[in-house]
């Protein structure tokens, strides 16, 4: 058989469904290291991946890992399986999931991050991308892996492909300060709370060399067991550290990244967190301003604040279900400039659609560092509604649940739409979004109004129905 073809023979053992179902998620790879997830299963997902990449003219595939214990192995692993299929590979070893992202942007090849990003340390998992970091989700690649990690993945009948080193840090790092402006801003003191994760990596590289900047640091010692707290910032309770240090430093705003350093959480000079919604309408007026009437993606739970200062400054706000996935999808259909989540997830047209929160963190960073007034005050014209965040109830049946909340807001509601879960239009202003989990039997809900005390009475109300 000539170099090129594919021999029908399974290079391992089929598993079952269910295995393969509980690992491989709505848009990653994601599962506890030596229960679900090990070196031979991560070999034979590299070389489905490669084989859905050489489908579509791909000849080699970039690898990042985190500091994770388990990273390097289950990489070497990964790179085993795509090289088996005929694909070169290129490490850049450890890195931040955007500057994954990076690579596979400035190399115009598929990657593969592995991170379990904000999970606990005994997960690990793989973040795919194709060529120049569009995304590779349930179903724009990832069933076809699942479908062949249950029949066995095919053996490659041709050559090995090669493996080199690439050390890319660098690059990101300029790549980044070359996309905002920071060269006249004032003096600032920045705390930032790497959380044991890839934060330590980076942020000194990409902050470190500003002279106009200090940093604080805390906890930037790469360490995948998270000794201090979890890098999961949109958790309150892992902040509180950032939150004492920028009080007792005085620092003039504090920067706080998950695991894998793709998300970026923003505390206040008194040490209050800022929410990512007011960041996503701060970022989206300094884009519209480079680039008027500009498109801006915000999802259905970012606050309204958003798409009416867009409108406001003549831009077009999309707004989009929640996921990554479906952002990238709109950022490509539309031609937006920048997108953002409420969870702190921010996408740029110029860093190939894909997330940084690096780049959000230098947006912040120059839009407080051009002003001479505090970071709270910067950000006061962008709270302009009360939210709830993001509320989870335990629920046997989440379809039933919805409904009855429905029915009980049916004489009040203005709308309700069904774009993600069920968007239901009060009067004044309020709204508020059940959607239920994709992998576990939880209903989240999300809540926004004029004030605090119309959110508290909202949510009572409705985890009443909900939780009864």
């Amino acid at each position: 058989m000539s170099a090129g073809h594919t021999r029908v023979v399974p290079m391992t053992v089929a598993r079952s469904a269910e295995f393969v179902n509980a690992v491989i998620k709505a848009y990653d790879v994601r599962g506890v290291v030596g229960e679900q997830i090990d070196a031979q299963f991560v070999r034979d997902v590299g070389a489905s991946f490669a084989r859905l990449m050489r489908g579509e003219g791909a000849s080699r595939v970039v690898i990042g890992h985190d500091m994770r214990e388990s990273s390097p192995e289950l990489a070497a692993a990964f790179a085993d399986g795509v090289r088996a299929q005929g694909l070169d590979v290129v490490h850049i070893g450890l890195a931040s999931t955007d500057q994954l992202y990076f690579a596979s942007g400035r190399l115009g090849c598929p990657g593969a991050m592995f991170t379990a990003s904000h999970n606990p340390a005994q997960y690990n998992g793989i973040k795919l991308c194709r060529a120049n970091a569009l995304p590779v989700g349930q179903d724009t690649g990832l069933a076809a892996i699942k479908d062949e990690l249950v029949a066995g993945v095919p053996e490659f009948d041709g050559p090995h492909g090669s493996a080199t080193e690439m050390d890319l840090l660098a690059d990101y790092a300029r790549f980044l300060r070359g996309l905002v402006d920071l060269e006249s801003i004032r003096p600032l003191t920045i705390a930032v709370d790497a959380g044991n994760g890839m934060g330590g990596h980076t942020v000194p590289e990409v902050l470190g060399t500003l002279p106009q900047v200090t940093i604080v640091p805390l906890y930037f010692e790469l360490d995948g067991s998270f000794p201090n707290h979890e890098a999961n910032p949109l958790d309150p309770k892992n902040l509180v550290d950032l939150q004492r240090l920028v009080r007792d430093s005085g620092a003039d705003i504090g920067l706080a990244f998950d695991g894998d350093a793709d998300r970026c959480f923003v505390v206040d000079e008194n040490g209050e967190p800022v929410s990512p919604s007011a960041i996503t309408a701060l970022v989206a007026e300094r884009e519209l301003a480079k680039e008027p009437g500009a498109t801006i993606i915000h999802n259905l739970i970012t606050s309204r604040a958003v798409p009416e200062l867009v409108h406001e400054l003549g831009g077009t706000p999309v707004r989009t279900r929640v996921g990554h996935s479906f952002i990238k999808q709109q950022m490509a259909a539309t031609g937006a400039v920048f997108g953002g989540e409420h969870s702190a997830h921010y996408y740029f047209r110029d860093f190939w659609g894909a997330d940084s929160g690096m780049l959000a963190a230098l947006h912040v960073l120059a839009a407080l560092g051009e002003k001479d007034r505090p970071i709270s005050e910067l950000m006061s014209s962008y709270e302009t509604y009360a939210a709830s965040g993001e509320i989870n109830s335990t629920v046997a049946d989440a379809k039933e649940r919805t409904l009855a909340v429905v029915e009980a807001f049916e004489d009040r509601a203005k709308s309700v739409d069904r774009l993600d879960g069920v968007t239901v239009q009060l009067a004044d202003d309020a709204w508020f979004n059940l959607r239920a989990s994709n992998t576990e039997p939880l209903l989240r809900l999300n809540v926004e109004a004029r004030s605090p005390e119309e959110v508290d009475a909202l949510v009572t109300e409705i985890l009443g129905i909900v939780r009864s």
